[in-house]
């Protein structure tokens, strides 16, 4: 087991990880940019080192200056977190490089989930269900008119590489085509530096159903059930939870049996995360992989008792998983909402400011993964989330009663949240029946 390990991120991510850290009897070194001196993250860490400006590009990004905190810290691996270099294959190819060790899946398996066109072929030829579109990328506009024509409208087109809902255009008819592909591929490469497309048919109303995975060296998959995650606005996720009220168990096996497939397929190791659609017909297809922890992933962990981030840790160290498949055991239910700083009044655009007021809130069932505190500034360069608000019930409804209470007991002054947001979906008869979907927030919340 490692002796010492730097957190390469901020934020609640950041002190969770250090916090499986501690248990696991492993010193924790936390890095900051010249915005983030005086963060929650740095005061948690063991140890803090600084990385540059405030900028992401010039701090949390800049790999150069993580691999030197690494080596003048002399810390043995690193933990990304989620977001920032999480999913880079280049820099897990990099701490290879220098002899430490990334908490993470390979770089090459990072890299051939990360593109999205690659990864669809790869879990075709696995037997993974696919959603009908193209084999590869778009090369011209008669390829794709003529590929489309074979799909049937509605569909997507979609970026290949990158991810967070960008690069991504809904196709009605043939004549939106032409400008959808512009438009995305020109989104996507300003996004993400490749401007790559693909096709693929647009559901509807389907929901968003994600298996994590567990994978260790030595030939070890376990899949830890499923997570809902069809509460979303403009494709990011706002409110998650486990299980989901439209997987049957023998649907749960079917998903779980594809998942575990899809990460064989890569020579997948780590944490991971197989995200479907299901259809209302109770037809699952990949759409992607997310090759890291998920900010979700605490729903999980609550309904299996297993911490995903000391898997992790334990797997980058060449040791075992700690549970086995028939042990894995989904036990109630889940539900995480996402507090971010963020005004719900004026399309949700970020708040930055200082939190004048914050009030957790606690009692049976109820976990808080936050990264502010009274004082905490909130800065305008990077994510607005302050705060992860976790319930535990035995059966859903006193999930959604717990996460009610819970809400009203937070209170965040000085900056705007989507605290009121999530207040309104658990009062929601729809939500509260289970009646959801990926376009539900945008109908119910945003009149779209």
């Amino acid at each position: 087991m490692f002796n010492k390990i730097l957190v390469a991120n901020r934020g609640e991510i950041a002190i969770r990880v250090m916090r499986a850290a501690k248990e696991l009897g492993i010193k924790t070194v936390a890095v900051y940019s010249d915005a983030d001196k005086a963060s929650p993250h740095v005061q948690y860490a063991d140890e803090a080192f600084p990385i540059g400006p405030a900028p992401a590009q010039l701090s949390y990004l800049h790999i150069p200056n993580i691999i030197n905190a690494a080596i003048q810290t002399g810390a043995e691996a690193i933990h990304p977190g989620y977001g920032f270099l999480s999913e880079n294959h280049h820099f897990a190819a990099v701490c290879k490089t220098w002899g430490v060790v990334f908490i993470g899946p390979p770089a090459d398996a990072i890299e051939h989930m990360g593109i999205k066109a690659q990864a669809r072929q790869m879990m075709s030829r696995a037997g993974v269900p696919i959603i009908p579109g193209t084999e590869g990328t778009v090369s011209d506009l008669a390829e794709a008119k003529r590929i489309a024509d074979t799909i049937g409208y509605p569909m997507l087109v979609k970026a290949s590489f990158g991810g967070g809902g960008r690069g991504i255009r809904i196709v009605e008819n043939a004549d939106e085509l032409e400008d959808a592909i512009e438009r995305a591929s020109r989104e996507a490469k300003s996004a993400f530096g490749q401007g790559d497309v693909y096709l693929e048919k647009y559901l509807r109303k389907p929901r968003h159903i994600e298996i994590q995975v567990l994978a260790d060296q030595l030939g070890h998959t376990i899949a830890l059930g499923e997570r809902e995650s069809s509460l979303q606005r403009r494709r990011q996720k706002v409110l998650e939870e486990a299980p989901s009220v439209a997987v049957t168990p023998e649907l749960r096996h079917k998903m779980s049996q594809a998942a575990i497939k899809a990460a064989e397929a890569v020579g997948y190791t780590s944490a991971g995360t197989l995200e479907f659609l299901l259809d209302e017909d109770g037809n699952f297809y990949f759409m992607e992989m997310n090759t890291r922890v998920q900010v979700e992933h605490p729903c999980t962990e609550m309904v299996t008792g297993v911490d995903i981030v000391k898997e992790q840790i334990r797997v980058a160290a060449g040791l075992a998983l700690s549970i086995t498949q028939d042990q894995v055991s989904m036990n109630g239910w889940s539900i995480e909402c996402r507090i971010n700083a963020e005004d719900p009044a004026k399309q949700f655009r970020p708040s930055p400011g200082t939190v004048t007021l914050w009030q957790e809130p606690g009692g049976p069932g109820i976990r808080v993964d936050a990264g502010a505190n009274t004082g905490y500034e909130v800065q305008s360069f990077y994510d607005s989330l302050l705060a992860k608000v976790v319930s535990w019930g035995r059966t859903r409804e006193e999930a959604m009663e717990r996460m009610r209470r819970a809400l009203d007991e937070f209170r965040i002054e000085g900056v705007k949240t989507t605290l009121e947001l999530h207040r309104n979906l658990l009062r929601d008869p729809e939500f509260q029946k289970g009646a959801i979907h990926t376009n539900f927030l945008a109908e119910r919340m945003e009149g779209a």
